[in-house]
């Protein structure tokens, strides 16, 4: 079924529906990761994007229920230039082209995604529309420019979840915890350590990656009041990813001042544009962003290089840093940005890539042990 992708610049591509008809629209990015396209299609800092695959061939291995990282797909759209219906895979549940149908997310292909990429690898991550009912450049250039722009967009209520809830067998197990006191909530107080996740769009294998080292994760709402974490006494406090640009988030920055001190505190992506905020830092767009498996970065400590998973589209500036004992400790070797940072003095660190993958390289798992040691250290 004939599509057709219109850019806010004006630029044009025409393309093919593989899911029937439809229009979408958002902020068109791209992918340069091989393989994960579930991942990333479930991963809530997609919300609101249009994601390019820059591999040519999706699909191929089909999607089974294990690969999600939230309960629903994010992406507004899915962008590849050429669609596999025949998946090969012994895990593969269903074709990607089903998958989704069932979840209502337009798929394209048959588009020049390299021609698509160098064009907003020039001209930086812009709005976008598809449709298959509108195939009239003017007409979707002049829908393109009305969309909201990604900047002072707060996303984050749309992907956090409504209930706090616990991990069982990689499911959410939700509580009331306004109902039940501190020995009740967690299950396995002295056991293991107590981790109150604040949930700004939390990938499911985050939450894996913390049980591993020895934490009960307790996963609640964005909003959820600093004093009720704090009468939860949690060993650590965990700030996920998340969408959209941090700095309108501001509910999320004065919690997390008033939690300054109270116990480490690790934050992936969004949860490190927010920490950096709430120690006196500012965050900025990046052009067209860094999303895929293979980012650069450099350990300032060790001196060693880790291949990382990344997606993100705003970024800690790097001039602001170094106020209230803060220090960098990570740095992106394509650009010199920040892409790590710590404050000793109140106990907490943060990097802006996913050292959980899904997908991507497992150079970075170490700081989820980092996080375990600094709790135990804490409390010690």
């Amino acid at each position: 079924m004939k599509a057709l992708l219109a850019l806010e610049d004006g630029r044009t591509f025409a393309c093919r529906s593989f899911t029937g008809q439809g229009e979408a629209r958002g902020e068109v990015v791209f992918n340069t990761s091989m393989t994960g396209y579930q991942e990333i299609l479930t991963d809530p800092s997609y919300a609101g994007q249009m994601v390019t695959m820059t591999y040519p061939l999706i699909g191929n291995y089909g999607v089974n229920p294990e690969d999600i990282e939230s309960d629903r797909i994010q992406v507004a759209a899915f962008i590849v230039k050429e669609y596999q219906d025949f998946p090969s895979n012994f895990q593969s549940k269903g074709t990607l082209a089903d998958y989704l149908i069932k979840g209502h997310v337009l798929g394209i292909e048959d588009l020049d995604t390299r021609a698509l990429t160098r064009h907003i690898r020039k001209s930086g991550a812009m709005r976008g529309i598809i449709s298959t009912k509108d195939l009239n450049p003017d007409s979707l250039v002049a829908k393109a420019k009305l969309i909201p722009s990604m900047e002072g967009c707060d996303l984050v209520g749309n992907v956090t979840t409504k209930k706090p809830y616990f991990w069982k067998y990689n499911h959410p197990d939700y509580v009331n915890i306004e109902k039940l006191n501190d020995p009740l909530i967690w299950r396995h107080r002295g056991k293991k350590f107590s981790v109150v996740a604040l949930d700004f769009g939390i990938k499911y294998n985050i939450i894996r990656c913390l049980e591993r080292v020895g934490c009960e994760v307790l996963v609640v709402p964005a909003r959820t009041p600093s004093e009720t974490i704090k009468a939860l006494k949690p060993d650590g406090i965990f700030l996920s990813n998340g969408p959209g640009d941090p700095e309108p988030v501001t509910y999320a920055v004065d919690t997390i001042k008033a939690l300054l001190g109270v116990a480490p505190i690790f934050g992936i992506c969004l949860g490190m544009q927010l920490l950096g905020i709430a120690m006196g830092g500012k965050t900025l767009k990046i052009k067209f962003g860094h999303r895929g498996g293979n980012q650069p970065v450099k350990n300032l400590a060790t001196g060693r290089v880790e291949i990382t998973s990344q997606n993100h589209g705003f970024a800690v500036d790097l001039s602001t840093i170094g106020k209230d004992n803060s220090a960098i400790t990570h740095i992106n070797l394509n650009e010199d940005s920040l892409e790590g940072l710590k404050n000793d003095r109140v106990q907490a660190f943060a990097v802006q890539y996913h050292p959980e993958a899904s997908p991507g390289p497992h150079d970075a798992a170490y700081l989820f042990n980092q996080f375990a040691e600094m709790m135990k250290h804490a409390k010690a």
